[in-house]
């Protein structure tokens, strides 16, 4: 639906757009002439979703996205991987840090790590970053489930404790190191409640007694799906950058909440679209194909699974095809990614592949 086709549409249940002399949204002001601008059109809208002319949804996806996926590659680095962007960056992980933990400074650090040989594995972050008092920040955003992923996140968490070594006399003191996941996703292995609807996951080592072994290495995971307050319900500062993070992409203007709020509203014109130069907005696009073509493949070869599942009439059967659909989707993903020139290390490091 273009925005002249669902004017069209809506005109036949709304006496503001019938009274306009030139039946076209003209995007200007309705003071500067007798077209439909934006906010009798936006008002055009409402009356006509109430009176059942047209649905919700047909005026959501009619409007152009005005800031970036969050939950691309390039939306997540552009809020909060680049040197601009570090206050955002700060505040993000000081409201989930505890008040002993917060941060101050930060300097982000090389995202790739080896192995101390040659033939040992890599590791690419997408965010990390270094606080003024020596601690660890990997910051990392997972679109899509795959086998394994605690299992990566606890390798990846070896590295930043393994270059804290010290060469000659060294008392194996080591500073904090914080994993930090970011999950379009939620986990499935929570039987019960609360787990299963909880937003923020944080896990330490802890002994017998549940009494933490040792404070200074902490997982963090954010389920992201799980978030579903409203604005008016926001009560927290991790509450709201749940909420920028989740709504961002379909937001056309800043909520009444983030006004004057420096932070936010600086995120918000970094993630604005129209503030990207050329080489970034094809950057943009390039990576926003790349998480629909995932979010795609993988939803299709999950009804698959399900339907495979399904067929088969036993509870195992589902569990197994929908395993089998995820692992067929990143098997086809990984090899389109290759195809379209992406380099091979790094669709298997977007994708979660071994």
């Amino acid at each position: 639906w273009t925005l002249r086709g669902l004017f069209k549409k809506a005109r036949g249940g709304c006496s503001i757009a019938r009274k306009r002399s030139k039946p076209a949204f003209t995007g200007k002001s309705s003071r500067q002439g007798p077209g439909l601008g934006l906010r009798d059109f936006i008002r055009c809208c409402e009356k006509s979703i109430g009176k059942g002319t047209i649905r919700p949804d047909f005026v959501r996806v009619s409007m152009k996205a005005r800031y970036v996926n969050p939950f691309t590659d390039f939306g997540f680095k552009k809020l909060f991987g680049e040197e601009a962007s570090k206050p955002q960056l700060m505040d993000f992980l000081n409201a989930l840090l505890p008040e002993h933990a917060r941060i101050q400074a930060l300097n982000f650090r090389n995202n790739e790590h080896l192995g101390p040989g040659l033939v040992d594995r890599k590791a690419i972050f997408d965010i990390y970053c270094e606080g003024a008092d020596g601690e660890r920040f990997i910051v990392e955003l997972q679109k899509a489930k795959q086998n394994y992923f605690k299992d990566r996140t606890i390798f990846y968490s070896t590295f930043p404790i393994q270059e804290q070594a010290e060469r000659g006399e060294w008392n194996y003191q080591l500073q904090p190191v914080y994993c930090v996941g970011v999950l379009d996703f939620t986990f499935d292995d929570y039987e019960s409640e609360p787990e299963r609807s909880q937003v923020v996951h944080e896990i330490k080592l802890k002994n017998q007694q549940n009494a933490v072994f040792y404070d200074k290495l902490t997982y963090i995971y954010l389920e992201m799906p799980n978030f579903r307050k409203a604005e008016h319900e926001l009560e927290t500062r991790l509450d709201k950058w749940l909420y920028f993070i989740r709504h961002l992409v379909d937001l056309q203007a800043i909520p009444r909440i983030f006004g004057g709020e420096a932070i936010f509203e600086n995120a918000f014109r970094t993630a604005d679209l129209g503030s990207l130069d050329r080489d970034e907005q094809a950057g943009y696009q390039a990576s926003l194909k790349v998480y629909r073509d995932l979010k795609s493949v993988i939803d299709t070869a999950f009804d698959e699974g399900e339907q495979m599942g399904l067929e088969k009439g036993e509870q195992i059967g589902l569990e197994k095809g929908e395993q089998i659909g995820r692992t067929k989707a990143l098997q086809e993903m990984l090899e389109k990614l290759i195809a379209g020139g992406m380099p091979e290390p790094e669709a298997r490091k977007l994708l979660g592949f071994n």
